[in-house]
């Protein structure tokens, strides 16, 4: 019996330790960004594409632009998106260039703690300096907004937000765009806005159980999107299996309309509604021309 409590105590004053080290962990690098200057009109084309309208307002509840409190579903529990305008309490009004850079493209908060992957940031990784300020520019003019984030209400143990650091050591990856020499100017644009700010892997990638991509099965579709819903793969060969050309993808990702005449249901339809929409064509046909020729 005495044994066995002390077994109980050391195995309590190690958890405690790791805890402890987990808490005092330190992530995230602070980037210098004096002297940039943004352009509002194209970080407001930037968030268009980066789906921050769609993500971060209730639209179906009547919320405020950027306001937050949409709902995620998922098997690790409901997120809810954050107030992005420029409320100083509730919103990102108090914050500054370099913390607003930390946060989206390193998902660490300015109190230095790990946002949940929920949040596409390993995406908005490839976000140059430029594109940081540009964004920072057009969330500048976003009113500001008195309604409090609603709380993450994740499970145990996803719950305890420091073990994240374990995640982020395990998972994330934060390298730039690799352009292809070969390729053209059109395609090497498209290939960075599918796998940066579009953000197409974070719903068309499968995860393990832990909620990391699957990079082995990059953009073959996935189960268990929030919500319940499926995405369809988007490999070049499953795309012209299915009878897409990049004319007829280009125009589906203006107009939600599809090959058939039917037209995108679902998360899709809201990310043609609210993002691709805007897109300007040359920006659709460099989508278009990276999907449909994919490495």
């Amino acid at each position: 019996m005495r044994k066995l409590i002390v077994l109980s105590l050391t195995a309590l004053v190690l958890t405690g330790a790791a805890v402890t080290a987990l808490t005092a962990w330190p992530i995230g690098k602070t980037r210098n960004l004096t002297g940039l200057t943004g352009n509002a009109d194209r970080g407001a084309y930037l968030a268009r594409m980066s789906g921050c309208i769609a993500c971060h307002t209730d639209s179906e509840n009547g919320g405020a632009p950027l306001a937050g409190g949409v709902a995620l579903e998922t098997d690790f529990g409901t997120f809810y998106s954050p107030n992005l305008t420029t409320d100083k309490t509730h919103g990102i009004g108090g914050w500054t260039l370099e913390t607003f850079a930390k946060a989206v493209r390193q998902g660490v908060s300015p109190e230095g703690n790990p946002y949940y992957p929920a949040f596409p940031y390993p995406f908005y990784a490839k976000f140059s300096d430029q594109d940081v300020a540009d964004l920072w520019a057009a969330f500048q003019t976003v009113p500001p907004v008195e309604q409090p984030s609603v709380d993450q209400n994740v499970v145990f143990p996803f719950n305890f937000r420091d073990g994240l650091k374990l995640w982020r050591a395990l998972f994330l990856d934060q390298s730039g765009t690799r352009k292809i020499k070969e390729q053209s100017e059109a395609w090497n644009r498209g290939k960075f806005i599918v796998e940066g700010p579009a953000h197409c892997g974070a719903c068309h990638t499968p995860r393990n159980t832990l909620g990391a991509r699957q990079a082995e099965l990059r953009l073959h579709g996935a189960d268990k999107l929030p919500g319940g819903g499926k995405s369809p793969p988007i490999t070049t060969t499953a795309l012209m299996e299915n009878g897409w050309t990049e004319k007829s993808l280009a125009y589906a990702l203006r107009t939600g309309v599809l090959p058939d005449g039917d037209t995108f249901g679902g998360s899709m339809g809201e990310v043609v509604r609210d993002g691709t929409r805007f897109l300007a064509q040359d920006d659709l046909n460099a989508i278009a021309s990276f999907l449909m020729n994919q490495e």
